[in-house]
Formats: structure tokens, sequence, C-alpha cells
């Protein structure tokens, strides 16, 4: 399995935040969701997204922006906010006002999933959010930077026209087609700005592609609990010790077995989260010899063992 593939398996969405809003400038839309990940794309129209501390980012009709973190942002007609927010919209799913208000559901409703002032607005802002768990998908959002833009030109997947089409379709099934629909999207759009030559890429996507560090980063991504090697690991590659940890170091800003070492403990973390199965059992599943060994190396990693770990993940909604 290829390294971004393995990463992108672990972004799952489930019970998305979609909607379209129809508007006529000027207009501002903020965004509140505490989401890890949002999608926003001009339907029609142009507009600027607004983050905190950073200058205002232009969206072009159907250039595809990806947002990653919880804190709120502005989508707006102008970069300048010269109105107040139409709504806001939240983690909840309920619009409010500015003052946190919520706003009664005919006053901004125009449709199945669709707000805004009227329907023939000159503007159609299309949104989809959702917040991901684990220690792997972190990994990939830590890596990459709070805004970043697919312009429609740039773009190599179809997806978002068939999912513009599904969230005007009220049918039994919405959800999860518009929840699938959105990862695909995500998922086609990172792809294609990880193609961008301005992309500020992580180390592990242009590390893939390298002879020598791409077939260590498969192996070890393929079958984490074999007990890897500098040695073996240079095998893999096809070159010699020395010249494979030099490269790896180079690429990767880190030696292999620290990476090896931070990608068992990120797989052990989802999977106390994601299953019932025994620290013992996951720890010969990530390549620790027991229970001991992986609480050890957990605990030195996260502060935390890896039973409360699991507990607090348990507790979080």
């Amino acid at each position: 399995m290829d390294t971004l593939t393995e990463v992108l398996d672990h972004l799952r969405s489930a019970g998305a935040l979609v909607g379209q809003s129809l508007m006529s400038p000027p207009w501002t839309v903020r965004l509140d969701e505490g989401a890890s990940l949002t999608l926003v794309t001009m339907l029609r129209g142009e507009a600027w997204l607004v983050t905190a501390g950073a200058e205002a980012v232009h969206l072009g009709t159907r250039d595809l922006a990806v947002l990653t973190g919880p804190e709120p942002f502005d989508v707006a007609s102008d970069p300048d906010r010269s109105a107040a927010p139409f709504y806001v919209l939240t983690a909840s799913g309920a619009c409010t006002d500015a003052a946190g208000t919520v706003l009664a559901e005919e006053s901004v409703q125009l449709g199945v999933r669709t707000c805004g002032t009227h329907l023939d607005a000159e503007h159609a802002l299309l949104t989809g959010s959702f917040t991901t768990t684990g220690r792997i998908a972190e990994r990939l959002l830590g890596a990459l930077p709070r805004v970043l833009v697919v312009p429609r030109e740039r773009q190599r997947s179809p997806l978002l026209e068939v999912f513009e089409a599904e969230v005007a379709r009220d049918e039994p099934g919405q959800q999860a087609v518009l929840d699938r629909l959105l990862e695909l999207v995500l998922i086609g759009a990172l792809r294609d700005w990880f193609a961008l030559p301005e992309a500020s890429a992580p180390r592990w996507y242009h590390a893939a592609a390298d002879p020598v560090v791409g077939p260590a980063l498969r192996a070890i991504h393929d079958e984490p609990a074999r007990p890897w090697t500098v040695g073996t690991l240079a095998r893999e590659a096809r070159v010699s010790r020395a010249t494979f940890a030099r490269r790896f170091a180079e690429l990767m800003g880190e030696p292999p077995i620290s990476y090896l070492t931070g990608w068992r403990l990120c797989l052990a973390s989802d999977l106390l989260q994601r299953t019932d199965d025994t620290i013992g059992s996951i720890a010969r599943q990530v390549g620790y010899s027991g229970a001991y060994a992986l609480s050890a190396a957990f605990t030195r990693e996260y502060d935390v063992p890896p039973g409360r770990h699991r507990a607090l993940a348990a507790r979080r909604p």
C-alpha cells in the first residue's frame, strides 16, 4: 500500500455537515463548526476566505479550498467583510446570528440543505465539514497548511458535480451518500494540491516517490509488526545500510527507526480507540513483544498509558 493511501484511509466522514448558501453581495458567512476538515467552493460567483492572523485568500468560481483545524473562519463576498455575518454555522448544525441567537428556520431555509436570501441569488456557496479522530489523521492534518486551494483548472476529478447534485436530493440514505462523496472530493482535492509545484506537501509525500526511501516506507506500512532494522529496510531499498540511513534522514527529517516507532505508536493509538482488542494483542499487531513493552513506549511518547488513552477516547463525543 502506498503511503498516501494508508494515511487517507484514516480520514472518515460520518454525519458531515453539508449545505449550500445562496446570497447576493455584500455577504459574510462564518463557519464555527469545530471541524477537522472543511471543504469550501463557490458554485457561482467569487469569494474570500478570511482566517485569523492571515491574509484573505481569494476563491474563484469552482476553485476548491480545504481548511484544516477547528478554528472558526469567514467566507465573504469581499476581503474586508463589510457585511455582518448573514449567519454563523455552529457545530450542532444550527444557524445563529452574530450574537449567537438561533435563527428561525423559515428565515434562512430555501430548500433541502439550502439556505440564504433567495434561490436566484448571484452567489452560491457550498460547504462540507467533518471531524476526524486518531493519530494517523493528525499526522496528515498537522502537515497541511491552514488553507489550501486547488484552482478549477488544476482539478482532475469530476466528483464535485456529483457532490453538488446530491446535496439537493432529498432521498433516503442521503447523509451516507454525502459522507462518502465528501471524503472522495476531499481526497481528490488533496491529491491535486500535492501535485501542484508550489504546494508545500508533507515530507512523506515526496519521500514515497523516492527510489530509496519509497520502498522502505511501503514495507513499514504494509508490515508494521515485522522486526525491522536499518539493515533489513536497506535491503528493501536495495542500497547499503549507510546510504539508506543517510537518504531517509535527509528526506524524512528523522532516522528510519524513529519514524518506524512513531508510526507503530500511531497505529496502536488508533487501534486502542477503535477496537476492543487487548493491549497485548495490539502490541503484537504493531511490532511490540507484549503489553508491557507497548505500554512503556506509548507512555513515553504520549504521556499517558494505553489503558488511560482508551478510556479518555471513549468519553469523547
